[in-house]
């Protein structure tokens, strides 16, 4: 099996070292810009890239894939299936058509809900499931077919960061159990439903930023927003007072089996 990996974060290196211990062939990997590292990805693109040690003309930045000459260079590598594992590109379709086995992504979202960005936040705020998919890649966004799939329950102690590292933590045991289909051309294929599916953009999550104090919400909105936006290091929600933001992050958890 000849794979085209474009990976980032901590289960993109997990992915990564995977592969690597299945013995399948990376043939090519594509990597964030550094503009894109921060405090939950920060070196593990290095780490994927030592992983292989390809050559670096078989290393292409992401921003480059799309041009045609690196498309003709990825074409040339003869990749059996293209995985994408939370990857911060939408692929146009002269690169989807690439592999015969397809491209393949993973979403840490219980497709087709919260389609898009920051679906541990939109869970907790929409109230809708949350979970991890694989999923074949279309033009659009996370809205391929679905091949498998694991739901996440959301515990009322849940904020954004813990959500979060539940569906990075269910991730791997669901592509383990998974790849051997994908390899031998058995995994399923399961359309979404589009009249339930959700989407959210980057830009959406500053609509929950500020808390209004003259506002009226009721007490569940409220603290969803709030533990919703809590992922230290990260600003959390924030109100103004006397014009100066204060940020505010909750903690949240079960009363012990002794509380009345």
């Amino acid at each position: 099996m000849n794979v085209f990996l474009m990976a980032d974060y901590r289960v993109g290196w997990q992915v990564a070292t995977y592969l690597k211990a299945q013995q399948e062939n990376v043939v090519g990997l594509a990597i964030h810009p550094p503009e894109f590292e921060h405090e939950l990805n920060r070196g593990y693109t290095k780490k994927i890239i030592d992983t292989f040690r390809l050559p670096a003309h078989q290393i292409f930045a992401a921003k480059t894939i799309h041009q045609p000459e690196n498309l003709e260079r990825i074409k040339a590598l003869k990749p059996d299936v293209i995985l994408t594992v939370l990857w911060g590109f939408l692929l146009k379709p002269e690169f989807i058509a690439i592999p015969p086995k397809s491209c393949i992504n993973f979403h840490a979202a219980y497709l087709p809900y919260n389609r898009g960005h920051n679906p541990n936040v939109w869970s907790i705020i929409d109230a809708t499931p949350a979970g991890v998919t694989l999923h074949y890649i279309n033009p659009g966004i996370d809205s391929g077919d679905i091949i498998a799939q694991r739901i996440v329950p959301i515990e009322s102690t849940d904020t954004g960061a813990t959500l979060y590292a539940k569906l990075m933590e269910s991730f791997m045991p669901l592509f383990k159990e998974t790849w051997p289909h994908i390899k031998n051309g058995t995994a399923p294929r399961r359309k979404q439903d589009d009249a339930v599916a959700t989407i959210h953009y980057g830009k959406n999550l500053a609509s929950l930023d500020q808390i209004d104090l003259e506002k009226k919400y009721s007490a569940r909105e409220l603290i969803n927003q709030l533990r919703a936006r809590t992922f230290p290091p990260f600003p959390g929600a924030y109100f103004i007072e006397n014009g100066k933001k204060v940020y505010v992050r909750v903690q949240l958890e079960y009363a012990s089996d002794t509380e009345s």
